[in-house]
């Protein structure tokens, strides 16, 4: 499975909180990236997230559209999001949401991992995806 890493910058733009009804509330926000790297792509996330009244718990759901090139590979895809915070105890899932990939991308499947450190974001992309034949037959 190829790994590729690079890093992103984000710009944040935060959205009017959405009802959940009986008072209570999700965080909307929108986030828009630009990977650099083995990615060279845009992102445009949408973000969902609540706390508890538990210091230090809460969870997000968010959903990613990237357009670009990856490895060469040019096209677009979807990536869900999935983050748990469990009384400070951090977990998050990236995943290409299946047979989401268009372009030469058809077919391509994987988890991103982020890592931020000291204000810089950071990706590793394991991913599978069939050669170029394999993806135009698909097609």
């Amino acid at each position: 499975m190829p790994k590729v890493t690079g890093d992103f910058e984000v710009r944040r733009d935060a959205q009017p909180m959405l009802d959940l009804g009986d008072g209570a509330q999700a965080a909307h926000v929108r986030f828009d990236k630009t990977f650099h790297g083995p990615l060279e792509a845009t992102g445009v996330v949408h973000m969902l997230a609540v706390g508890t009244a538990t210091e230090g718990s809460a969870a997000y759901v968010a959903v990613e559209r990237i357009v670009g090139t990856l490895d060469g590979r040019a096209g677009s895809f979807l990536m869900h999001h999935t983050g748990v915070m469990d009384r400070g105890a951090p977990s998050l899932a990236v995943n290409v949401v299946p047979d989401s990939g268009a372009g030469a991308l058809v077919g391509l499947r994987g988890t991103l991992a982020i890592e931020i450190v000291d204000g810089r974001h950071a990706y590793t992309f394991d991913y599978t995806l069939p050669d170029a034949e394999d993806a135009a037959a698909a097609s």
